[in-house]
């Protein structure tokens, strides 16, 4: 089945078609689902790091993507987009993106936590039993994090200054280059949510067809903008 999968939850913005089916042990890229063994193929994927461009070029990467790949929007299944966490504006971009096209399509559209498809691409180069940490920027001289032990979470998505975290066990980090060496640990060379670790982690319900959720953004946090309007109200004594 092809999958449009998209993020804005960093300031990469990600598109991408993906081509998921059941695997042989051939397949370029496998991963593991439970019991299930599934071939994730990327087929096209673009990749632009630009916070401010979030709006600007995350449709243009997408019909990019269908070109190169040579095919058409009738030929997608499912949308999978990251639901973070994030920074509100960028964060929305995405997912409002992802919803739209869906909408329009009437495709099925799944979220998933953008933490968690970083942690799908860094399992490859996990040695059996290490725990990993991941760390995405969340602005304030803060991190968005999540932990991961033989690529299942153990430790929900969260956000703190990087001297608050308690990275616990973890062996390795992957994630925000900026924000990894913070931490004294091996770092894996997996920065931002690819398209095929978006699809990773969404894999088992697409191929069960199963009823997505509702999107729902996890931001962790009020947005800056309501913030600052808290701290005027302080300011004036409302």
């Amino acid at each position: 089945m092809l999958v449009l999968a998209v993020d804005t939850a960093t300031p990469a913005v990600t598109a991408g078609l993906v081509e998921l089916e059941q695997a042989a042990d051939d397949c370029s890229q496998v991963a593991r689902n439970n019991t299930n063994r599934v071939s994730v193929r990327t087929l096209a994927s673009r990749v632009r790091v630009d916070p401010r461009a979030h709006a600007e070029v995350l449709t243009p990467q997408i019909l990019e993507c269908l070109t190169e790949a040579a095919r058409s929007r009738s030929d997608i299944v499912a949308v999978v987009v990251g639901i973070g966490p994030g920074p509100f504006t960028g964060l929305r971009v995405g997912m409002a993106t992802a919803a739209a096209f869906a909408d329009a399509l009437g495709l099925p559209v799944y979220g998933v936590c953008s933490l968690d498809a970083i942690a799908a691409d860094a399992a490859a180069d996990l040695a059996p039993g290490s725990e990993l940490l991941v760390v995405t920027d969340a602005r304030r001289r803060e991190v968005y994090w999540a932990r991961y032990r033989d690529g299942v979470r153990i430790a929900e998505p969260d956000v703190s200054k990087p001297g608050d975290l308690d990275a616990a066990h973890a062996t390795v980090i992957a994630g925000s280059a900026s924000h990894v060496d913070f931490f004294d640990l091996p770092v894996l060379p997996v920065e931002t949510p690819s398209p095929a670790g978006l699809v990773q982690v969404a894999a088992a319900d697409l191929l069960a067809h199963a009823v997505p959720e509702q999107l729902v953004p996890l931001y962790l946090r009020r947005p800056d903008a309501v913030e600052r309007s808290y701290r005027a109200l302080d300011r004036t004594g409302a």
